[in-house]
């Protein structure tokens, strides 16, 4: 939010006028009745404010039915800009255009080495941009900003990944300072868990809470906590990373230097290495798609790994006390085989924690929960009062 010059009516409307674009953006959309709400701003203000920014392009109003009741609703208008989000995998990347209402506009993926760089990457990743913008008819100056989603950790201060060894070729490298020298825009690099528990707590499961905990269950482990309706992430940028806790002191190596990570022990290769005697070159998504279809083999390897990552969650549940869990990742797609087994282990060894009183739930975005936060992100984060000053 801006700071603007109080003691004067003029200073009053700007702000007035900055709490209804945030609320806006926060939420992709709410009626005149709820902007008031949100605000706490009188109806009669709200509606004068709305009539303005309608005449100035900056948010649009369509009929609704909500309660039973015609109102209007209002929405950023699509012209006021285009939000980039990009999600960096394990195995491929994925980048989406919508525009400041929250539509989404084009929408791609491609495939990545598993042992990827972030100079090869983030060239692909320009390339595409400018690629999908101009399948849109617009280019790099209608982005109000970019967020890039990577699977590790970020140090607040440097904007570097926080962890040595878990994105190896990327460690050192100012991914946020590359990508806005090249698109010339704001560019955000955020966690993939952080991200995900974002959009739950803005738009899905967790948006009737204020403490909520995101568990990401994919090629790697982690998770993105929400305390007082606002990400957590630590000083260090750290907080959440479930799959660095030592869980097995004589166990594997992990990337990161431990032994016996909870990441070695759930994580795609701990899933298809004990298979493999039996399966063949068996793939992580083989494993998950056969155990979903009733694989005794593979429901029990996925089921074990669901189990231990239910004993760690359930030490965060006692540890930070959410009121609800969401779970995402390719490890979901198992279905129950999964799902059971983690519930069972939250409850039983966090009994007195909220969370454990209601069964963790996919999130409500599937595959799209990353992308989804990553445009939230960049909205929040963008100064009210420059998309003002743009359409001006």
């Amino acid at each position: 939010m801006s700071r603007w010059p109080g003691g004067s009516q003029s200073g009053l409307r700007e702000a007035n006028t900055a709490k209804i674009v945030d609320a806006v953006k926060r939420f992709g959309g709410l009626t005149q009745v709820e902007l008031a709400e949100a605000t706490r701003l009188s109806t009669a203000t709200v509606s004068a404010i709305v009539k303005e920014l309608s005449l100035t392009g900056l948010v649009e109003t369509h009929p609704t039915s909500r309660s039973g009741r015609r109102a209007q609703l209002v929405t950023i208008a699509r012209r006021a800009g285009l939000v980039a989000a990009v999600q960096i995998g394990s195995r491929s990347m994925r980048v989406r255009l919508s525009d400041v209402g929250q539509d989404v506009l084009a929408d791609r993926s491609m495939p990545l080495p598993a042992d990827h760089a972030e100079d090869t990457v983030l060239d692909r990743i320009t390339l595409l941009l400018i690629d999908m913008l101009a399948m849109i008819a617009a280019d790099a100056e209608d982005l109000v900003g970019v967020c890039i989603a990577v699977p590790a950790p970020i140090d607040p201060d440097s904007g570097l990944i926080a962890y040595r060894g878990v994105m190896r070729r990327w460690e050192d490298q100012p991914v946020a300072e590359v990508v806005q020298q090249r698109l010339g825009c704001p560019v955000l690099v955020e966690k993939d868990a952080n991200l995900a528990a974002l959009a739950e707590a803005t738009l899905g499961t967790a948006r009737d809470v204020e403490d909520s905990l995101f568990v990401h269950a994919s090629y790697t482990t982690s998770a993105g906590i929400v305390l007082g309706s606002r990400l957590y992430r630590g000083r260090s940028g750290t907080a959440g990373e479930i799959g660095h806790v030592q869980v097995d002191p004589s166990g594997s190596i992990c990337t990161c230097g431990q032994r016996g990570c909870l990441e070695t022990l759930v994580g795609a290769e701990a899933i298809t290495a004990p298979l493999r005697a039996t399966y063949g070159q068996v793939t992580f998504r083989d494993v998950i798609a056969q155990a979903a279809s009733g694989d005794p083999g593979c429901a029990r390897v996925i089921a074990d790994a669901a189990t231990l990552l239910g004993r760690v969650v359930a030490g965060v549940c006692q540890s930070v006390a959410p009121e609800v869990i969401t779970v995402g990742g390719e490890l979901v797609d198992a279905g129950p085989i999964f799902l059971l087994p983690f519930a069972s282990a939250v409850r039983e060894h966090a009994p007195h924690s909220r969370a454990a009183r209601r069964d963790p739930v996919p999130t409500s975005f599937g595959k799209d929960a990353v992308l989804v936060g990553a445009t939230i992100h960049i909205l929040q984060s963008t100064d009210p009062s420059q998309l003002l000053e743009d359409r001006s």
